[in-house]
């Protein structure tokens, strides 16, 4: 049993950064990739950035040079630093460990303009 516990989000004016948080329990961490998607009112949702358990990173083209995907498997605990933040960026956040059908319960992410 994996849990995925997400913090960080908030509210934030445009322009500015956030970092999300995602701690995993269980001895899967180190070896599934791990993602972020976003869900905003009445949209899908959709995938923001993933990384693989060798450090490669994949992002959507709205968040490219603006935020950051990163693991650390010491800590068990995926990263997303968010910097420039839009509007358009408003969703709930979820982490998932890919493949595996593991998801967290999501944090609010707020860009105010």
């Amino acid at each position: 049993q994996v849990q995925l516990v997400e913090s960080g989000g908030g509210l934030v004016q445009a322009g500015g950064s956030l970092r999300l948080s995602c701690a995993a329990s269980g001895s899967s961490f180190s070896i599934n990739p791990m993602a972020w998607y976003r869900q905003a009112p009445g949209k899908q949702r959709e995938l923001v950035a993933s990384i693989n358990r060798g450090g490669v990173t994949n992002y959507a083209d709205s968040v490219k040079g603006r935020f950051t995907i990163s693991r650390d498997s010491a800590k068990n605990t995926v990263y997303l630093q968010m910097n420039s933040l839009k509007p358009e960026d408003t969703a709930v956040y979820y982490c998932t460990m890919s493949y595996t059908g593991y998801w967290g319960q999501g944090t609010q992410v707020t860009v105010s303009s």
